[in-house]
């Protein structure tokens, strides 16, 4: 006659066993949300610079949690943030109105003055604007911005008795010699227009922030497979 004794897990091995279970899905949450992190953040940077916005996406960072946090029962939470690494105003309405959306007004005067393809675009890394023109001798260099009316009723702010190049070259102008000459390859030209202004403008959204995060969101449950099998191993 042949007798057996079979004895279950006493409650200390299944409550050392869940814990075990638990941690071993904490760790591989935390490896999913750090990869979702990374793979977020650089979709936003390519779909901005392929929407033309060049290193605008280099404005947006990204991190998550090393540690999750647990509520009661079996339960624990564990997440990623996105957010801007900057506080320039300047670039933070950017980000705003190419992922929203933004009609653009002027907020220090009446009018939004645009640059033209006559002048350069940048000054000192800061895109052109009049005040930058007198702040950085652009009115010595090139010569000083005179206010007129376009036929349309808007103002344009030009600069008379100035070179540009012979060739047709953007951005050419340069002031005249002190006898009134055009410099060597350059054309002397009664006079250019520097700044165009409107009263408003628009900008149309380029990126949808939502859409690619729920994109990179619907990649977790297979992440979190993965994590897991290499717990597994």
């Amino acid at each position: 006659m042949f007798g057996a004794d079979v004895r279950g897990p006493t409650r200390g091995m299944v409550a050392e066993y869940r814990r075990y279970a638990i941690q071993t899905f904490e760790r591989a949450g935390v490896r999913t949300v750090e990869t979702i992190s990374r793979r977020g953040k650089s979709a936003i940077r390519q779909r901005m610079a392929g929407a033309g916005l060049g290193r605008l996406g280099n404005a947006i960072g990204s991190s998550s949690d090393t540690e999750v946090k647990r509520f009661g029962g079996d339960r624990f939470s564990v997440s990623a943030q996105f957010f801007a690494r900057t506080r320039s105003e300047r670039t933070l309405g950017a980000l705003k109105a190419y992922t929203e959306g933004a009609n653009i007004t002027p907020v220090r005067s009446r009018w939004l003055w645009i640059p033209t393809d006559n002048i350069p675009r940048v000054s000192k890394r800061f895109r052109m604007t009049p005040a930058l023109w007198r702040q950085n001798g652009f009115d010595k260099k090139i010569g000083p911005l005179v206010q007129i009316r376009s036929i349309n009723g808007n103002p344009l702010l030009v600069v008379q008795n100035v070179g540009v190049a012979l060739s047709g070259r953007k951005r050419s102008a340069k002031s005249l010699t002190r006898s009134g000459m055009p410099r060597k390859g350059q054309v002397a030209k009664e006079m250019i227009v520097a700044f165009i202004g409107i009263p408003r403008t628009a900008r149309s959204a380029r990126v949808n922030i939502t859409e690619i995060l729920n994109q990179v969101r619907a990649e977790m449950p297979a992440i979190f497979s993965s994590e897991l099998a290499k717990e597994r191993r």
